[in-house]
């Protein structure tokens, strides 16, 4: 007869229902499953903000492994280590005592280890006669073997949303160099056609998104870009045609000693200059403001400004939203002094951004002129910036769209 084995925690802890589940899962699956124990902690590195476990437990997790003199882990067969906590803040680089503590509790709770914890909760194994182990107390590495199918695929999903957002990110710089070089381009030849709004459709798409954007955000953007690519492009080939163009090079060398050789071309900053001396009507002599996100993508995360335009005519343009803001700033009941405050600190866009993402979330704030003040002492400090405001409400949005299809 076999030795009962133990199954719930040592004192005062509780057992949990993850608890349950972890030892529910090793116990119903194949016998025969065999994992590679590296393999298993290097799909839990990359899978472990899905898993929600901490890096410092997964350092824990480490030290116990080497615990275990196989490298292939089998179901069937005795996966228990008993190490001390001495033992473990050695090879865990040192780790305090309550640390410790407080990891080895998170790897039971995510259901990766079982607590076999003996009558006294010490940590030993009891052998037999010939030294074999005949019961041990310490934690269960069964999940880790039944459930690395699971952190696999995890691991695969991790690899291919990075590589997407590598790919989205390529295609972004790439679009806003080919975008930006083309309009530089027909602005030093002085070809005809809407340049000038071109370059501000180019900067209201924003600059180039963060190492850390979300996919959402990367998609929206390269979506805007991919839709101006087309309509700069096609005014480019309507202006250069095969006919207009220098056929014999005596006339490409006139042609290239008559151009304006500037250093700068390919620079931004230097376009800017040379849109800002054409003089157009439609462009403000001083640099516009920096645009973290697209409009479009503002526009998803909080559709509701959208009915506080005049007439519905929907926005279409950043002075279409701050127009909206300003409609909407009496509705919630904001005074006059707290939005001019907000502007000078945030600038009217950014200020305007956060007044869509105050109406959004309307129902969720008391007081929307005191969360305003709030906000925009937190940006005078620097610790405050729309980007989080309004992708929590792009994933609330998208989130509803998925939950009512």
């Amino acid at each position: 007869m076999s030795p009962h084995r133990s199954t719930t925690p040592f004192g005062p802890r509780p057992l949990s229902l993850a608890m349950v589940a972890a030892r529910a899962i090793a116990e119903t699956a194949p016998p025969e499953t065999i994992a590679e124990k590296w393999k298993i902690l290097d799909n839990l590195r990359e899978a472990k903000n899905m898993i929600g476990i901490s890096d410092r437990a997964l350092s824990v997790l480490n030290a116990l492994l080497t615990f275990h003199q196989d490298t292939t882990l089998t179901l069937g067969s005795d996966l228990i280590v008993f190490p001390s906590n001495q033992a473990l803040m050695l090879r865990s680089n040192g780790m305090s005592p309550s640390t410790l503590r407080r990891h080895l509790a998170a790897l039971v709770e995510t259901g990766l280890l079982i607590r076999r914890d003996s009558p006294n909760g010490k940590r030993y194994a009891r052998r037999g006669e010939g030294g074999q182990i005949q019961q041990a107390f310490g934690f269960d590495l069964s999940p880790l073997v039944a459930r690395a199918g699971e952190f696999e695929h995890l691991a695969r999903q991790v690899r291919a949303e990075r590589k997407a957002r590598y790919l989205l990110r390529e295609e972004i710089s790439i679009l806003r160099r080919d975008i930006w070089k083309t309009i530089a381009v027909a602005t030093d030849e002085n070809l005809e056609g809407p340049w000038a709004e071109l370059a501000d459709r180019y900067r209201s798409c924003g600059d180039m998104p963060a190492r850390n954007a979300d996919t959402i955000l990367l998609e929206a953007m390269a979506a805007e870009l991919r839709t101006l690519w087309q309509d700069v492009d096609k005014c480019l080939r309507e202006q250069v045609k095969p006919d207009n163009m220098s056929a014999t090079e005596s006339q490409s060398e006139r042609h290239y000693q008559n151009s304006n050789p500037n250093p700068f071309l390919d620079s931004e900053q230097s376009l800017r200059g040379r849109l800002e001396e054409a003089s157009a009507p439609e462009l403000e002599s001083k640099r516009p403001p920096v645009r973290t996100f697209p409009l479009s993508l503002v526009l998803q995360a909080c559709p509701d400004i959208a009915m506080y335009t005049k007439g519905g005519a929907g926005i279409s343009t950043w002075r279409d939203l701050i127009v909206a803001a300003g409609v909407v700033r009496p509705v919630l009941g904001i005074s006059p002094s707290a939005w001019t405050d907000a502007c000078e600190v945030m600038g009217e866009e950014q200020a305007a951004i956060v007044l869509a993402a105050i109406l959004q979330r309307d129902e969720m704030i008391r007081s929307a002129g005191a969360y305003l003040r709030n906000l925009t002492e937190r940006a005078r400090e620097g610790q405050f910036s729309v980007g989080p405001m309004v992708m929590a409400l792009l994933r609330a949005a998208v989130g509803g769209e998925r939950k009512s299809a």
